[in-house]
């Protein structure tokens, strides 16, 4: 992961990727993965998303992975809410309630740190890397989920060579070729963005799709 880039974007307040309201596939299609309510949620690359607090006042613990020092004590300053800092390696933890976000590189984390993880939230992750880093990313998702987790994915996809990611752009049929080895995937929907669309209009696109996946781990599927 190229932390120079992102620290940069952030210390620039360069984040145009950063919803500033609930993801609505998230508020739309997040109870058709969940059975009982509580289980712990993984947001890997989280940023300072709203979605954090919502999945909060779910009644879900929550553990938001985040490289950037700035989006974590903007994520708590704009919730007006203070934090509880533990500094460490390879994580400094910022913590209210059973929200924590873990400031440090998604990489670093090992599977005991996931140990309580059932669930994932990822809206953010995977298309914030460029095609190079996304089959490490899936590989050590992999590696330190326990087998019993589920992922709600969304993804981003438009023409290649219209836009400078982050976000960049992923297929379905790439998320099935990650996924599929090790997942069982429900295709839930997709939507197109028209060009006329906000984020298409200010990006200069000539169409984009965003679609929603449920991926359901299969058991003894672990990668080491």
């Amino acid at each position: 992961m190229d932390h120079q880039f992102w620290h940069t974007r952030w210390a620039r307040q360069e984040t145009g990727f950063h919803e500033g309201s609930v993801n609505r596939y998230l508020h739309d299609h997040w109870s058709e993965l969940t059975d009982r309510g509580h289980e712990t949620v993984l947001v890997p690359l989280c940023g300072k998303a709203k979605d954090l607090w919502w999945l909060h006042d779910q009644g879900h613990p929550v553990i938001g992975v985040e490289l950037s020092e700035i989006a974590c004590k903007d994520f708590f300053a704009e919730g007006e809410t203070r934090a509880q800092v533990h500094p460490g390696q390879p994580f400094t933890r910022f913590s209210h309630d059973n929200l924590e976000l873990w400031c440090g590189d998604f990489f670093q984390l090992v599977p005991d740190d996931l140990r309580h993880v059932r669930l994932v939230y990822d809206r953010a992750a995977l298309i914030a890397l460029p095609p190079s880093m996304r089959a490490d990313y899936v590989t050590h998702l992999n590696a330190v989920l326990p087998d019993q987790a589920s992922i709600l994915l969304i993804t981003l996809d438009y023409r290649t060579g219209e836009m400078k990611g982050p976000p960049f752009n992923v297929s379905d049929k790439e998320v099935y070729q990650l996924y599929e080895p090790n997942y069982d995937i429900e295709h839930v929907l997709t939507n197109t963005l028209a060009k006329d669309h906000p984020f298409a209009r200010r990006k200069g696109l000539s169409e984009a799709t965003e679609s929603v996946f449920r991926l359901r781990r299969r058991a003894g599927n672990r990668s080491d």
